[in-house]
């Protein structure tokens, strides 16, 4: 595996006249994303509107002991990203997890888990243009809520389209903006925990043992709270496509897996305690909007309408960076035949056109069920893609099983990023996500969406199994190991 993974044949380009390549990947894409880009995409993709705004309901549930829910689950992506970090850093590709699944377990499961992670972005995309649309038709009513949703699509399709630096610039400030919001909510309210501000009294630890104990409703609900947060720390992955189309994708990869711990532990685990330790957890306020309401009990005058600005901000992030995913998602399977040939296309300008716009036209179908068909189609969109991020984590690491044997075989001199403990740190991990994709079986608010979510994996699953013995792998298409060892 090498700093770029050899492309199988000549990736085609659409209308590419005039433009040169010489900042372009071997697949094509073109290589203008800044590190400064990589670094808040890195940093901001582990904040998304989740956090701000399905908190609450993790704190409900569990009541203070969400901070371990949050631990758990932050110790779980840790261990993935590690890797996965170990795998990009050794071939960077616009495939990520799904290329490696390719190589290290089969077609059939890159193909699969491909697919499946491009149908969750693809329906993110209609739950954040639905978001967006709700916060600007509160601001400006007089706009329907379609025509914001649409014209909030368009905006971040353009920007897609001109150039991959257009999507970082706006990735960059877009998620430069909620780090600063979560670092002056983590800073404010440290300070009211201790009583500085004026007028203002030490909180202790009252609110987190004062109202049932730190576990008010059982060890249980720990496992519960994981089941709510676990999917918002969907994105962390995103730096490791994105790596690809940088100058220096190794460097990118090894210092994005390096800060993952430090970047949980800020800005989750550090505002999630702000919360529960300001506030009882039991407060009608803190399940409607935790951060809202902390800010309310400190008289932040206009906190509404901050509130909102900062959700928007996330929602927009999630909707870019999403758009971006879900397209170079599609260019790989394209690339290596799994997806129409036009999806591996680049323009002039090194953009995958013909993918981005398909996940588009997907994303604008569900945004459309959204408004037509909310408890139905749209629901049961949701609900199939649920698990995607279970199924993802753990393609992750039986890849990683895999791949890791090879490297070190063939060349271990582009091991750079190592994962702790090998193998057995990674069999726990599998163990812990086998775990909770059991719990989630057992628990009856979760069971609906694992068991829609599995009967999706398994109707993609059989369609690249057809795939694969209708079009078997060619030569050219064998592990990259192979190929730059020959």
């Amino acid at each position: 595996m090498g700093a770029h993974p050899p492309t199988p044949h000549a990736v085609p380009t659409a209308g590419e006249s005039g433009g040169g390549t010489a900042n372009r990947s071997p697949d094509g894409l073109q290589a203008g994303l800044k590190n400064r880009h990589l670094s808040m995409i890195a940093i901001g993709g582990v904040i998304g509107a989740g956090l701000f705004v399905g908190s609450g309901a993790g704190i409900a549930a569990a009541g203070p002991g969400i901070l371990l829910s949050y631990a758990l689950t932050g110790l779980l992506v840790v261990l993935v990203m590690r890797m996965l970090g170990e795998m990009a850093a050794a071939s960077p590709t616009s495939g990520s997890f799904s290329a490696y699944a390719d190589r290290a377990l089969g077609r059939w499961a890159g193909f699969t888990i491909g697919w499946l992670y491009w149908f969750f972005w693809s329906v993110v995309l209609a739950v954040e243009a639905t978001a967006a649309a709700a916060i600007l038709t509160s601001w400006i009513p007089s706009v329907p809520q379609w025509a914001w949703a649409l014209l909030v699509m368009m905006v971040l399709t353009g920007t897609n389209l001109v150039s991959v630096g257009s999507f970082g610039e706006f990735e960059f400030w877009f998620a430069g903006i909620k780090v600063v919001a979560i670092v002056i909510f983590i800073v404010v309210g440290a300070l009211a925990i201790f009583g500085l501000p004026p007028g203002h009294h030490a909180v202790g630890t009252s609110n987190l043992f004062g109202h049932g104990g730190f576990l008010p409703k059982g060890p249980g609900a720990i496992l519960s709270g994981m089941l709510l947060v676990v999917f918002s720390f969907m994105g962390s992955e995103i730096v490791t496509l994105a790596a690809s189309e940088s100058p220096n994708p190794v460097m990118a990869v090894r210092k994005a897996v390096n800060s993952v711990i430090w970047r949980i532990a800020l800005f989750y685990i550090g505002s999630i305690a702000v919360i529960v330790t300001l506030l009882p957890w039991d407060d009608p306020e803190v399940a409607k909007s935790p951060y809202v309401a902390v800010l309310k009990s400190l008289h932040i005058p206009y906190v509404d309408v901050l509130m909102d600005v900062v959700v928007l901000t996330a929602v927009l992030s999630c909707l870019n960076s999403g758009l971006y995913t879900a397209s170079r998602m599609a260019f790989s399977l394209g690339e290596r035949g799994d997806a129409p040939k036009s999806f591996a296309t680049v323009n002039k300008r090194g953009v995958p056109a013909v993918a981005i716009w398909a996940s588009v036209a997907f994303g604008f179908v569900a945004t459309i069920f959204s408004y037509t068909s909310k408890d139905t189609i749209f629901q049961f969109l949701l609900n199939s893609s649920g698990a995607v991020a279970l199924f993802v984590w753990l393609v992750i690491c039986f890849s990683q099983l895999r791949m890791r044997r090879t490297i070190e075989r063939e060349m271990p001199e582009r091991l750079t990023v190592r994962m702790w403990l090998y193998p057995w740190l990674t069999y726990a991990t599998i163990a812990l996500i086998i775990f909770v994709v059991g719990y989630m079986f057992y628990d009856e608010n979760g069971r609906q969406q694992m068991v829609l979510s599995v009967v999706a994996a398994v109707v993609v699953l059989i369609a690249g199994l057809l795939l694969d013995k209708r079009r078997p792998r060619e030569a050219a298409q064998q592990p990259a190991v192979a190929e730059e060892k020959a």
